[in-house]
């Protein structure tokens, strides 16, 4: 079944349910299916997003735009069954007690980290919008035909560009370039490119405050995540720690991939207990983007989306390729160059059709979770009332 209709078919079982005059303490059982079935959806989800492509089905790369888009709506399918699991038709005296009277502030923090979060990433979605532009310049220059000196003059000026952005390891860290560097030139031009770029990075991310950091801000999300323990376990402590993993690695996933600001450190900071079977792809995927980000980390990168990926693979070529270029260009290096220039203008094509799109469903993310946040802070407030001695 498609993931909006076993999740239609789920909020609406537990709303006729929980309109149903039943005491909750004669309802365990039901409540115990529901959690069952929030974690085996979690599990069908994360297990989507980690499947191998294959001929029967097409899959999208991993840390592309098209699987982020996924990731996202994977999220809120999540977060609308978590919300209907622990606040839906419920007494707000049942999320007031223990261990919940802890566990959910917590949550509101982690929820109040991740508006952070996506934030950040939406900036870091224009800065790897202004690289599109960059390498649509390059296409539109080397796609012309004679190819003279004067296209490639223009397709260096931003390929040089493209690369200097590019190779800056954590967007905000400009030390790193001068390290990173991959073209051996120390001359006035690589400096002012690499100055360039990292004056981009700066105007683009000036509305968060300078000591702001995307890896401490995970860190923070994750370092108070305990695994229910007990009677703990089968109550609804789990689906807020569920919750709190999918949010963590949601927005975890989302810097690796986009160029944030400081992200030194990041693959060290969040962690799933393997014995959890709901937990398992999650695992996997976490694994997977860890070894890339190993790959990256020595060389430098501004994120591991699959685009800008290829946009560093072939600008690093196409830059080797006007360092060199004399004309008349021999005829098999230049079809040789044609097939280069054809994949980077459809990276730039898929980079056109989707990361608007991307950005728009951050925006969602962010517009949900506060929905979501205000909507939980309102049940509390309830049970703080009823709670409250008359006077």
């Amino acid at each position: 079944m498609p993931a909006t209709e076993y999740q239609g078919s789920f909020l609406g079982r537990i709303s006729i349910r929980r309109n149903q005059v039943i005491a909750m303490d004669g309802n365990h059982e039901q409540e115990l299916e529901d959690l069952e079935l929030f974690q085996k959806h979690v599990a069908d989800r994360f297990g989507e997003l980690l499947a191998q492509p294959s001929d029967e089905i097409p899959n999208d790369p991993l840390l592309s735009i098209a699987w982020l888009r996924k990731l996202l709506d994977m999220f809120l399918c999540c977060e609308a069954e978590f919300k209907a699991v622990l606040i839906m038709g419920r007494d707000p005296s049942q999320i007031s007690k223990p261990p919940l009277d802890r566990l959910l502030p917590e949550f509101l923090d982690r929820v109040v980290k991740a508006l952070d979060i996506c934030n950040a990433v939406s900036i870091g979605v224009d800065l790897v919008r202004h690289y599109q532009k960059l390498a649509e310049i390059v296409v539109s220059a080397m796609e012309q035909r004679p190819l003279g000196d004067g296209q490639v003059r223009r397709a260096k000026k931003a390929l040089t560009s493209l690369v200097a952005a590019m190779t800056l390891e954590d967007g905000s860290n400009t030390k790193s370039t001068e390290r990173t560097w991959s073209f051996g030139r120390r001359g006035s031009g690589a400096v002012a490119n690499k100055d360039r770029a990292a004056a981009q990075f700066r105007s683009l991310s000036s509305t968060m405050a300078k000591n702001w950091s995307a890896s401490k801000q995970i860190h923070a999300m994750s370092s108070n995540l305990v695994a229910p323990r007990g009677n703990e376990s089968s109550g609804l402590a789990l689906p807020v720690y569920i919750m709190s993993n999918i949010m963590v690695f949601v927005m975890w996933a989302l810097v690796a991939a986009i160029p944030c600001q400081e992200r030194n450190g990041l693959m060290t900071h969040f962690q799933v207990p393997r014995q959890l079977a709901w937990a398992q792809s999650m695992i996997g995927l976490q694994e997977k983007i860890s070894e890339e980000w190993k790959k990256k980390e020595k060389k430098g990168c501004a994120g591991l989306l699959e685009e800008m990926q290829r946009l560093e693979k072939l600008g690093q070529s196409l830059i080797e390729f006007t360092d060199s270029f004399q004309f008349p260009i021999e005829a098999e290096r230049l079809e040789e160059v044609k097939v280069q220039v054809d994949e980077l203008a459809e990276t730039c094509k898929k980079m056109e059709e989707g990361l608007v799109p991307l950005q728009l469903q951050i925006r969602e993310v962010f517009h949900r979770v506060v929905r979501s946040r205000t909507e939980v802070l309102d049940v509390l407030d309830q049970a703080g009332k009823v709670s409250a001695p008359s006077m």
